[in-house]
C-alpha cells in the first residue's frame, strides 16, 4: 500500500478577502488543517508562496483538492501550468470540488476520458480568466463613477498587531500554520486573512 497524501489548496485576494469557504469545503472533504495551504495574493503579483511549499510537498500519487480551478492560478496561464506541474511533473492527481469532470484519478487509460477532462480544463480556464478581466472592468467603471461624483476612495487603513511582520513572514514561509499564527497574534480567523489580504511586506 502506497503513503499517499492528500493536500487541500485555497488562494484568496483583495477582492475575496474570506477563506472560511474554501477552507471549510476542503476541511469536509476530510483534509487536515495542516494540510491545508491558503495564499493571501495582494495586488497583481503572481507569488504564490504557499503553492510552492505545496508543489514541493508532493509526491507522486499524493492528491490534490481545490474547491474551483481559478484557484490555482489569476489566469490561463498560471493555471494551465499549475495543472501540468501537479499532474505531469509531479505525477500527482487533482480534484476539483465544483466540477466533477476534473477528478484525475478518473481518467484511466481511456483517450476519451483523458480529452473530455483536458477540453473541460481548457474551457473553465479560459471562463475563469475572461471573468477575471470582466470583473476588474467592472471595478475600474465602479471607481470612475464614484470619483465622477466626488465620493473618496480608498480602504481605510488598517491596525496590525505590533508583531504581525515577524509573525506573517514565519507563516509565509511555512514555519507555523496559519491556526498558529492567528493564536500567537491573538486575531480571529477572519480578522487575519483581511489584515493578510491588505498587507504588503515593504522587506522584499
Amino acid at each position: 500500500m502506497t503513503n499517499t497524501r492528500t493536500h487541500g489548496y485555497a488562494r484568496i485576494s483583495t477582492a475575496m478577502q474570506n477563506a472560511d469557504r474554501q477552507e471549510n469545503a476542503l476541511r469536509e472533504y476530510g483534509i487536515k488543517e495542516h494540510d491545508i495551504y491558503i495564499d493571501v495574493i495582494n495586488g497583481n503579483t503572481n507569488d504564490r508562496p504557499q503553492l510552492e511549499r505545496l508543489l514541493k510537498n508532493i509526491r507522486s500519487g499524493d492528491l490534490v483538492v481545490v474547491t474551483s480551478i481559478d484557484r490555482l492560478g489569476r489566469d490561463y496561464k498560471l493555471i494551465q501550468e499549475a495543472w501540468a506541474q501537479i499532474t505531469n511533473s509531479l505525477q500527482a492527481d487533482i480534484v476539483v470540488l465544483d466540477m466533477p469532470l476534473l477528478d484525475t484519478r478518473k481518467k484511466g487509460k481511456s483517450i476519451d476520458n483523458r480529452f473530455i477532462s483536458d477540453l473541460v480544463l481548457q474551457i473553465l480556464s479560459y471562463v475563469a480568466q475572461k471573468e477575471r478581466e470582466n470583473i476588474k472592468i467592472r471595478q475600474r467603471q465602479g471607481i470612475d463613477n464614484a470619483k465622477a461624483k466626488g465620493k473618496v476612495l480608498g480602504r481605510p487603513k488598517a491596525d496590525y498587531p505590533q508583531n504581525w511582520s515577524n509573525v506573517y513572514k514565519k507563516w509565509q514561509s511555512g514555519k507555523i500554520t496559519a491556526t498558529a499564527a492567528m493564536q500567537e497574534l491573538g486575531l480571529k480567523r477572519n480578522t487575519f486573512y483581511k489584515l493578510a489580504a491588505m498587507y504588503v511586506d515593504k522587506s522584499k
